[in-house]
């Protein structure tokens, strides 16, 4: 699989990095007439990120928060101010401290009577706002667990297959069990794709990666090596990760 790497010896020049690069092109999405579209992630790495983002931006006059608008790529199926949210651990880090619109917050819901319904709730939110066809966010930002999961989709699930649907319930081999997740029907559109992967129990998953072509990445137990993103796909990794 030929992976573009950007390798960085700690998770803190591997943060500053994806700033830099991310703060472009939102600042090229805003000066081509568009928002800022981005899926975020989940999860201990992007939260440095997410933190220095809030740092820089918040202090930067002109900063287009106006125009950005933050989606969420998974979620854990808990309230949201559970320990466990991804979106109370971006809110923590970024969003209560920057001066985004409370309408550019677009979290995924998980307040329904049952998980297929937030799901069913989240898709409608994004027709509404991209309309029929799957949206193509500028960023996207994308992870990869112990076992080979990104976004919620997790080695042996069917998500990884679906065709037609844009955000699935799923269950998975982690804490907690049930999640949401936006299926390859979504993450294939993407415009610019980061996978942010930090520490040495990511290290043989980065090295089976590497070693699988076109001819087995259908074959693939990680669902990284079967998404198919149309547009650039960066992994930013730490050298633990990388060597």
């Amino acid at each position: 699989m030929k992976m573009d790497e950007r390798v960085f010896d700690d998770l803190d020049a591997l943060s500053r990095a994806a700033l830099a690069e991310l703060q472009r092109i939102a600042r090229e999405a805003v000066r081509q007439g568009g928002p800022f579209t981005i899926a975020l992630a989940g999860g201990r790495t992007p939260a440095k990120l997410y933190s220095l983002w809030s740092q820089t931006d918040a202090k930067a006059a002109g900063a287009p928060w106006d125009r950005v608008h933050l989606f969420w790529g998974d979620e854990r199926y808990v309230d949201h101010h559970d320990l466990l949210s991804n979106y109370r651990m971006a809110r923590e880090a970024l969003v209560s401290h920057v001066p985004i619109p409370a309408e550019n917050i677009h979290p995924m819901p998980t307040d329904c009577a049952a998980p297929e319904d937030c799901a069913a709730e989240y898709e409608a939110n994004l027709r509404k706002f991209f309309g029929d066809k799957p949206p193509a966010f500028d960023l996207q930002l994308l992870g990869l667990g112990p076992e080979g999961h990104t976004a919620s989709l997790f080695p042996g699930s069917a998500a990884i297959e679906e065709r037609i649907r844009w955000v699935l319930a799923v269950e998975a081999a982690a804490t907690p069990h049930q999640r949401l997740t936006l299926t390859p029907v979504v993450l294939n559109q993407c415009r610019n794709t980061w996978f942010l992967v930090a520490g040495a129990d990511k290290r043989q998953i980065i090295q089976a990666l590497r070693g699988q072509d076109e001819n087995t990445r259908d074959a693939s137990p990680y669902p990284a090596a079967r998404l198919q993103p149309a547009g650039s796909v960066l992994w930013f990794l730490d050298r633990a990760a990388a060597l």
